[in-house]
């Protein structure tokens, strides 16, 4: 049986801010990955433990110090690489959405990077279409929108428009609902998961919300201190609580109801992240 190359494969990288200076800072740690094609890796850890420096290795916004990065194939620190390559593979979503919108319209904005890549305007209009209707952007009613008068939650939809445009084969998220209130976050996510499930696209994100970690990952990252600490299922993560009340990371809130009520001496779950999964243990506990 041949073994399928891994989509994303990270060796021994290792990363320094202000290296040789006083504020020499090590960011990344002999870190090792390996992201399978079409799978949904959460990364989580506290403020400062090297998520977002990971992910900018990954479209090139960072090359690798020492160790490697090869994404599809495609080796990031090879100094002859075409960054540009790399960027039609891998498209990140900053967390500020603003930082990447350009142009004054909406579709014009969305048409931004097929337009770079050179494409036949026919083909750039198409995947424009496509990539806003993916994304819950009706292409009639909002192409001709100024970007400056969107809501936030439309902000980050035109980036993620922007970025889909490219086709990648990965998407990076860092931080994909920050700000947003329960409404758009709630679509927003429903939006990645059918990218996943629906389109096969591999999907990276860094978040610091427990729910939709446990509500999109196939599998989660734990870094601390530029390391990873520890990786495995949402069931085997959020199954650890200690570790993860060590390194100052929270749980969902279903886990934490579970945790409290195990603390308490009632039998449950340990493995159980889901509100699903914890009511129906909460309904076990009652029908005793």
């Amino acid at each position: 049986m041949t073994q399928t190359s891994p989509m994303v494969s990270v060796k021994n990288l290792s990363h320094v801010y202000m290296q040789g200076t006083p504020l020499q800072h090590r960011a990344l740690d002999q870190v090792d990955l390996e992201v399978a094609e079409g799978e949904c890796l959460a990364i989580i850890g506290h403020t400062g433990s090297g998520k977002s420096t990971l992910i900018q290795h990954f479209n090139g916004l960072i090359r690798p110090q020492s160790g490697s990065v090869v994404i599809n194939g495609l080796d990031v620190s090879q100094p002859k690489l075409d960054i540009r390559t790399l960027r039609r593979q891998v498209g990140l979503v900053f967390q500020n959405p603003e930082d990447q919108l350009f142009e004054k319209l909406v579709g014009d904005d969305v048409a931004y990077g097929p337009f770079k890549m050179g494409l036949p305007l026919e083909e750039v209009r198409r995947r424009v279409h496509w990539a806003m209707e993916l994304v819950g952007l009706s292409f009639q009613e909002m192409k001709d929108r100024p970007t400056f008068a969107l809501s936030g939650g439309q902000k980050r939809k035109v980036a993620l428009a922007g970025v889909l445009s490219l086709q990648p084969k990965v998407l990076v998220l860092d931080e994909p609902t920050a700000g947003l209130d329960p409404r758009s976050r709630k679509e927003l996510l429903e939006r990645i998961r059918g990218l996943n499930r629906e389109e096969k696209l591999t999907v990276i994100f860094v978040s610091h919300n427990m729910e939709e970690v446990a509500q999109l990952a196939d599998r989660v990252y734990v870094m601390a201190n530029g390391k990873a600490v520890l990786d495995g299922t949402p069931r085997q993560i959020f199954g650890n609580q200690q570790l993860l009340r060590d390194h100052h990371i929270g749980t969902p809130e279903s886990v934490d109801i579970l945790y409290r009520l195990r603390e308490e001496g009632y039998e449950m779950d340990p493995g159980a992240y889901l509100p699903e999964d914890a009511a129906l243990e909460i309904l076990k506990l009652i029908k005793r």
